[in-house]
This record gives structure tokens, C-alpha cells and sequence, in this order.
């Protein structure tokens, strides 16, 4: 067996947060990481199928990976994640030369299928993974990505994640608490909490009494993902507003401004319902960015209807937005609904969409400028390595000067510009 190993991760901050802990149970076992595929003993494919696309860049990929076991045999190559869920066995019909598949709830069953036979297979449903703790080999040493339940019970017409993440169970309470007290005595300065719908944890206690709990581990920084609108409670509200260590951003799938839509997706809102509960944060909270998530071209949509979708970008003015086109996923049910909108009708929908939110973006963007924000320092700047660069308690990217000795540290800084993807500014005083 090798001891080296390679993990492409595909999709969403999940998957993400599991390629962590399969890294991490695999370094346990005495693997070291690779810093390139061609150079891995083992390389791991961790896989989303919430969209073709994503769906298609892995199985292009994995072609490519066929070329590196013909030139060394004893190459092992894994499939996990969704696409691993929703396909098992059919893997190795598509692709013979992957030796196991696992699906998302098994990936602790990795280093036991290495040492077992040539080949396995592991989809089985898991009902023990909240009580699961695995030792995450993390990305960063500043954030941490922190599991607080898995699976998704909503069923909404378009998504596959319910048959391929299965139902949900909730961590305990007490374990993701210890969970983040040691990851800030670590250091760490702040954690975001995962879930297919956070707002629908149910431990020992709710989501809003989770978060009270967080809040005073004293870690100085939370944040959340994701929330689903039909479950935005009054008190949860509450808790965003009062809490001093929860952070001034929201991440909120709208999905559609169009109630027959929302309707069709089975989202369990109207248009009205969202729109109210965005107006109530921003009075509680002035300083709240909102994001969202948009699907133009669901089956059925008319013109008039993503009209609908365009006047609620305007009316809500969101801080931000993942718009996507509907993707046909088998096994659900908006794959077999009629009114198939043609994929240049969605391609022009979502192209006027970006081009909306991204003057939105822009004009919500500039009323920061001439304002002092907190930033977490993470480090040199994508787009200018001379700069460094953070985000605010608002996750807005910011790019200014300072030095590395920053990096992990909460610094003030002024804005001085706002640019349609991130904030530039100069620093003004440490905390």
C-alpha cells in the first residue's frame, strides 16, 4: 500500500470539510500529502452531483487520472462523495480502473477498504455519523469548518442531495461545542457551522440555543451555512442580532422571486414570506449583508416569472448571489416536469441576472466606503501579492497593505474603495 495521497474536492463546503477529515484519517494512518496527483499512491475523487457540470468536470478529470495508473499499477484511486452515492457499483462500469467507492456518510471506512481486498464498494446508509468524531487535517489554522448535523430532509423538487446525504441526525450539542473550545484554545479565531439546513438542528437543544452555546466558548468568530427561509425563526433572529461573537452575514436560497415556482421547487415559502423575514433582519441588524441563491430556468418558468426573480433582486438588494441554471438531476422530482426551459433560454436568463446583481453588489458595495470594518487577516491578496488581504464580520473580501506577521490577527481598516468583488483599504489601527 502507498503512503501518500491526493484528494480532488468538488462542490460544497461539505465536501470540503469531509476531504479534511478523510486527509485527516488517512495522515493518522501515516500517509503524507501529495503535492500533485502524479506524485499520490492514492488519490481520492471527492464528488458533487448537484449539477451536471460538476458532475462532468470529475468524470473528465478521473479520464485523465486513468493515465497515471497505466504508468505506475499500484495507484489506487477512490471515488467518494455524492456521485459515489448516487451511482455505487455503476462506477466501475463507467470507470474500471477505480478501486473503491464510498459515499459521503462512509468515508471513516476509507483507510479499512485500503487494507482490505483490491476493490470495494461502501454506500450504505450510516445512522451513528453524528456520533462520529474524525480527526480533520484542516486547510487553515485561522477558520475552521465545523460539522453540526448531516443529510437533508427537505426534498426540494430540484435537488438530489436528500438520496445521496440521506436524512438528517444532528450532532450532539456537547460534542460540537468541545469541538470548538479546543479549536480556540488552538487558536483558531473562527468556525462556520455546516449543514445542509443549520436551522433545522435538533440536539439536545435548537439552533438558536446551539448558537447561545457557541457564542460562549468565546471563539471570535461564527458563522453559519446553510439556512433555509421557511425555518428563519423569530428567535433565531434574535440570536443573530444579540450575540456579540455571531457574525453580521446571512446566507439565505431564495431560489426564486415567483410563488408558482417556489411552489414547483417545494422550497415551503412564498415570495412575500421571504421578503418579510429580510426586511425584519435588516431592522434588527442595519449592518447585515444578505446573500442568496438563485435557479433561473426551472422547469415551467416563464418570462414573466423570472421577471419575478429580477424585481425581487431589486426590491431585496442582496449583498451578493450564486445564480445557476436548473440542472436536470435524475431521481428527482422536477427531472420528469414539463415546460423544460432550452439551455439558451436559461444561459440568457442567468447572464442578465449576474449582470443585475453585479450592479447591486457594486452600490451596496460603495456605502462601505469611508467606514472603519474589523478584518480577519488570512493573507497575501489573489489578486496582488504585495497586498494583504481579510474579510470583514460581513464576509466582504478586503485587499490592503500590512505583513505577514498580520496573518490571524483582527485589524481595523478604513475603505478607502469599493470594487464590485472586494474592498481595498489601508490600515488604521490594530486590535
Amino acid at each position: 500500500m502507498g503512503r501518500s495521497v491526493y484528494i480532488y474536492t468538488y462542490g460544497c463546503q461539505m465536501n470540503v470539510h469531509d476531504s479534511e477529515k478523510m486527509r485527516g484519517l488517512l495522515v493518522r494512518d501515516g500517509f503524507a500529502v501529495a503535492r500533485r496527483p502524479e506524485e499520490a499512491d492514492l488519490i481520492i475523487f471527492n464528488t458533487c452531483a448537484i449539477r451536471e457540470k460538476a458532475e462532468q468536470k470529475f468524470y473528465s478529470q478521473l479520464g485523465r487520472t486513468k493515465l497515471i495508473k497505466k504508468k505506475r499499477s499500484s495507484v489506487r484511486i477512490a471515488v467518494s462523495g455524492c456521485v459515489a452515492q448516487e451511482c455505487g457499483e455503476g462506477i466501475f462500469k463507467r470507470a474500471p480502473f477505480v478501486d473503491f467507492v464510498l459515499g459521503p456518510q462512509n468515508i471513516r471506512h476509507i483507510p479499512r477498504m485500503l487494507a482490505g481486498g483490491p476493490r470495494g464498494v461502501c454506500v450504505d446508509d450510516n445512522h451513528e455519523i453524528a456520533a462520529e468524531e474524525l480527526p480533520p487535517d484542516r486547510d487553515s489554522s485561522i477558520k475552521a469548518w465545523v460539522s453540526i448535523m448531516y443529510g437533508c430532509n427537505n426534498f426540494c423538487s430540484y435537488c438530489i442531495v436528500p438520496y445521496t446525504r440521506g436524512r438528517e441526525v444532528s450532532r450532539p450539542s456537547g460534542s460540537i461545542v468541545s469541538e470548538i473550545s479546543a479549536l480556540r484554545d488552538r487558536g483558531y479565531r473562527e468556525v462556520t457551522l455546516l449543514g445542509q439546513n443549520v436551522n433545522s438542528y435538533r440536539g439536545d437543544t435548537d439552533f438558536p440555543g446551539l448558537l447561545r452555546r457557541i457564542d460562549a466558548t468565546g471563539i471570535p468568530r461564527i458563522r453559519f451555512m446553510t439556512s433555509h427561509p421557511r425555518d428563519l425563526s423569530d428567535d433565531l433572529m434574535a440570536v443573530l442580532a444579540d450575540l456579540p461573537h455571531v457574525c453580521e452575514h446571512l446566507h439565505l436560497p431564495l431560489q426564486s422571486g415567483a410563488d408558482r415556482i417556489l411552489g414547483l421547487m417545494n422550497r415551503g415559502y412564498t415570495y412575500d414570506d421571504y421578503a418579510g423575514k429580510a426586511k425584519q433582519l435588516r431592522n434588527m441588524m442595519p449592518g447585515i449583508a444578505l446573500t442568496t441563491d438563485i435557479i433561473v430556468g426551472f422547469p415551467g418558468e416563464t418570462d414573466e416569472e423570472y421577471q419575478s426573480t429580477v424585481r425581487a433582486l431589486r426590491e431585496i438588494e442582496f449583498d451578493g448571489m450564486f445564480a445557476f441554471k436548473y440542472s436536470p438531476r435524475k431521481g428527482t422530482k422536477a427531472f420528469t416536469m414539463r415546460g423544460q426551459v432550452s439551455e439558451g433560454e436559461k444561459s440568457e436568463r442567468l447572464s442578465s441576472l449576474l449582470l443585475i446583481q453585479e450592479e447591486i453588489t457594486r452600490a451596496r458595495n460603495r456605502t462601505l466606503e469611508g467606514t472603519i470594518q474589523e478584518v480577519l487577516v488570512e493573507g497575501t491578496a489573489e489578486s496582488d501579492p504585495g497586498m494583504m488581504t481579510g474579510r470583514t464580520r460581513s464576509n466582504k473580501i478586503v485587499n490592503f497593505e500590512s505583513s505577514m506577521d498580520t496573518v490571524g490577527s483582527f485589524i481595523d481598516v478604513k475603505i478607502d474603495r469599493a470594487m464590485t468583488h472586494s474592498l481595498w483599504g489601508s490600515r488604521t489601527d490594530s486590535h
